[in-house]
């Protein structure tokens, strides 16, 4: 029997914490994010990393909103991922102002299918980090899903990755010496499981409609 080909994978995570990019202020998404890296190394999946907050993504629900707008760099190297990673802290309860400026922007995508009714992030997978030292978790990946799917992305089963921290503490995921093990072991199948299905779906993409 022939045996399945098995390529190598490529994946972008998005980090949308509110911080800048500098020793000065380190980043509890971004460590969560590098670990998830860790994991995902093993099955040939290699990741590049974007601090949305270094880029000027313009508000809007179109493509390209004005000549300063740094979405479009960011947008193709999306489409040309096999996996999304999304990457979010807590605030107030919900999902980072940069987090859900992003998810606006990828409204685009449902007007922008193929002949086959496919949006341009078809057979891509998507899954998705949080972080929070708040209540919040849960909720915040149900929205992420729910918007991904919505813009044509695949969500793998157990595909989120979170820790949580005592709420009203100054503890973050990044001042930790150890990883948890429960953080481990989420972390640990979002890779098996993300990795697995994004193989299926490069060997044998969507049929699309129409």
């Amino acid at each position: 029997m022939t045996q399945p080909f098995n390529p190598p994978l490529t994946a972008i995570a998005l980090n949308a914490t509110l911080k800048r990019g500098d020793d000065k202020h380190p980043s509890s998404t971004e460590r969560i994010l590098r670990y998830l890296e860790t994991h995902l190394a093993p099955y040939d999946v290699t990741t590049e990393h974007i601090r949305l907050s270094e880029f000027n993504i313009e508000p809007g629900v179109t493509s390209l909103e004005s000549d300063r707008d740094d979405w479009p760099r960011i947008r193709e190297k999306i489409i040309n991922a096999d996996i999304l990673i999304f990457g979010s802290p807590i605030w107030l309860g919900q999902p980072s102002s940069i987090c859900k400026r992003v998810l606006e922007r990828m409204d685009a995508f449902l007007s922008e299918t193929d002949d086959h009714n496919r949006m341009p992030s078809y057979g891509r997978i998507a899954v998705v980090a949080v972080v929070g030292n708040e209540d919040g978790a849960h909720l915040v990946s149900s929205q992420l899903y729910q918007a991904l799917n919505d813009v044509g992305f695949t969500i793998p089963a157990n595909g989120v990755t979170y820790w949580v921290g005592e709420a009203m503490q100054s503890t973050n995921f990044v001042d930790l010496a150890e990883v948890p093990e429960t953080v481990a072991s989420a972390t640990k199948m979002l890779a098996a499981n993300c990795a697995h299905l994004a193989r299926l779906l490069k060997n044998a993409p969507y049929p699309g409609s129409g």
